[in-house]
């Protein structure tokens, strides 16, 4: 049973580079070491020429031995010579091969790990909005894809396309020379028609490669977002919706796999045709060469053999073209990936952002600050306020009205429509984003972790911290005890996005990490949400201490947390209702008075 509708969002795929364009995106990460490339090459028509030379020498040995017994050239010195010659060729065939390889297994790994480094911190660099909207699943398999796709192409051009065309040039240029233009034409003309061939059935089949490869997709990001989403899919016992919605991505994929075989093998019928029709000609020329005493047994040997040694590697060029193709389309979806714009972007020579008070904090000015995520919909309208360094603004009101777009636009994840933000001063918009992200802390209201140990996540506020300083800051977040009460303490896992903690566990683990990084400006949204009373009102404290001489900006939904804040924004449908301290907001008996009294009342009505 298939869902009747897809509610599912569909990223549009990003514009590709073309094959050429993205051989050419490819190129300059090969190039970092020249004289190996340069060397590689040699190595390679070094071996082409000995592979070559083996059966000339072998039309020599043989026809050395088919002289008469009275010849005074039957004592084997000659044809000892050969066998010599013909021993050395074939090692020196493989000796260069492997040299070829030795040399450029550098080059090819140093680009791989160029280019998945390059993607990776491009990743980075890109907005909240396209992270918001990626998918996981399918990126991490375009860049996996993509790296192999590397080691392919260089691999199959440099270790197959390559040789091939080089021995294939020397056996033509050699026919030619040493025998009748027609063995030449011959070749030629077999090879110009099997490579045709080749490459528009190949063309044809890739249609069913490419839809294998977006199913492939497809079916991981699917994989992914279910499982990672475990709990969800068993509170509303969906584990069959997701099994059909996880194997219609399956059965198209097989699909096309069948289709994709099925053209394999008639690309490989036709691909033997040519190979017989040409071989049947050229060793019909040869025969009545040696009939007529134009050639000798030697000669024919030696035909025979240069094309069993061309078209031997001309068996796999199908699979060769298709590998290659594909490889370049996978490199071309990661290449995309690089260029997607980055949204926001430092200014050409950006300063680092500086603070004149950096004891306290900056001095923080919202003017006239209008926002939108979408174009018919602004979420901020005309924002206006100041927080002054050293000192705490708390910010309220309804879910929707714009609280924690201030925060993300205090990171800079996002770039203001029209107005600006200054940090003492300096608008943010022109400093290097670093510098100000460095100086900028969050609790967030929804924390996520890596899976990884208690201990690391609390670090990851400061990777060069101490364990000393990491104890300390879970002391002070009050999570220390119950940390160490864990058998494997500081080292126990949290799982993936930190499952196997509380929602409470988990803020706390935000807030030490938070109190390690000691930012000039620090906010907190809604950091005590997840939290039980107890334990909200000792974290609480901690909050109070923390932000004192320290510039703060407080996102909260309790108002019972915030009275100590030097300046209460009250915010509705994008805009600054209200604001002042607890007490001359109460004083208004307006929007924050009668959200005080609701909640309240409401305390007073829960049950002990």
């Amino acid at each position: 049973m298939r869902p009747a509708t897809d509610y599912s969002l569909r990223a549009s795929k990003p514009r590709g580079l073309g094959d050429w364009g993205t051989i050419k995106t490819l190129i300059p990460y090969l190039t970092k070491y020249p004289w190996r490339v340069f060397f590689a090459i040699s190595c390679l028509v070094l071996a082409k020429v000995a592979n070559i030379g083996i059966p000339v020498v072998l039309k020599h040995l043989i026809d050395d031995l088919s002289i008469p017994a009275d010849d005074p050239r039957q004592f084997l010195i000659f044809p000892l010579a050969f066998v010599i010659a013909y021993g050395l060729l074939r090692l020196s065939a493989s000796l260069f091969t492997e040299l070829r390889e030795f040399l450029f297994a550098k080059v090819t790994q140093n680009a791989i790990r160029q280019v998945a480094i390059e993607v990776f911190n491009h990743l980075h660099s890109l907005s909240l909005r396209f992270h918001l909207g990626r998918q996981t699943g399918g990126v991490s398999r375009d860049i996996d894809r993509g790296s192999r796709g590397i080691q392919s192409l260089i691999s199959y051009s440099l270790y197959s396309i390559l040789p091939t065309l080089i021995e294939f040039s020397i056996v033509l240029i050699y026919l030619a020379f040493n025998y009748d233009w027609l063995y030449a034409a011959i070749t030629f003309c077999a090879l110009v028609l099997y490579i045709t061939f080749t490459v528009m059935v190949t063309e044809w089949r890739s249609k069913y490669r490419r839809k294998m490869n977006e199913m492939d997709t497809s079916a991981n990001q699917k994989a992914i977002d279910s499982l990672l989403n475990f709990e969800t899919v068993k509170y509303f016992s969906n584990e069959t919706f997701e099994a059909h919605r996880y194997d219609s991505f399956l059965q198209s994929y097989q699909k096309a796999a069948i289709k994709s075989q099925q053209s394999l093998a008639v690309l490989n019928i036709g691909q033997q045709v040519i190979i017989v029709i040409g071989l049947i000609a050229i060793l019909w020329r040869a025969t009545l060469g040696v009939q007529s005493g134009e050639l000798t047994l030697g000669d024919i040997v030696l035909i025979n053999t240069l094309m069993i040694q061309m078209y031997i590697p001309l068996n796999f060029l199908g699979v060769i073209y298709r590998e290659i193709k594909q490889a370049i389309m996978d490199m071309d979806n990661m290449f995309s990936l690089l260029n997607k714009d980055q949204e926001i972007k430092d200014a050409l020579g950006a300063p680092a952002l500086k603070l004149e008070h950096p004891h306290l904090g900056p001095r923080v000015v919202f003017d006239q600050v209008r926002f939108s995520y979408e174009e018919n919909r602004t979420i901020l309208k005309n924002v206006s306020f100041v927080i002054e360094p050293g000192t705490t603004t708390a910010v309220v009101g309804n879910s929707g009205s714009g609280k924690s777009t201030l925060s993300r636009l205090l990171f800079r994840f996002y770039d203001v429509n029209s107005g600006a933000i200054y940090f003492d001063g300096q608008n943010i918009s022109t400093v290097q984003q670093l510098s100000l992200r460095k100086m900028v802390g969050i609790v967030p209201q929804d924390t996520v972790l890596f899976n990884d140990s208690i201990g690391y996540n609390i670090a990851y506020g400061n990777p060069q911290t101490s364990e000393e300083e990491i104890i300390q800051a879970a002391q002070a977040a009050q999570i220390h005890q119950f940390v160490m009460g864990l058998p494997e303490a500081y080292k126990t896992s949290v799982g993936e996005r930190g499952l196997k903690l509380s929602g409470g566990e988990k803020q706390r683990v935000a807030i030490a990490r938070t109190l390690l990084k000691n930012p000039a400006l620090i906010i907190f949204d809604e950091a005590t949400s997840a939290l039980d009373s107890q334990t909200e009102k000792a974290i609480q404290e901690e909050i109070n201490k923390l932000t004192t001489n320290r510039t703060a900006l407080i996102i909260a939904h309790r108002l019972s947390t915030i009275v100590h804040a030097q300046q209460i924004l009250v915010m509705q449908d994008g805009e600054i209702v209200e604001r002042g301290t607890h007490e001359e907001l109460m004083s208004l008996q307006s929007k924050y008075a009668t959200m005080w009294n609701l909640q309240k009342n409401q305390s007073e009505v829960i049950p002990t």
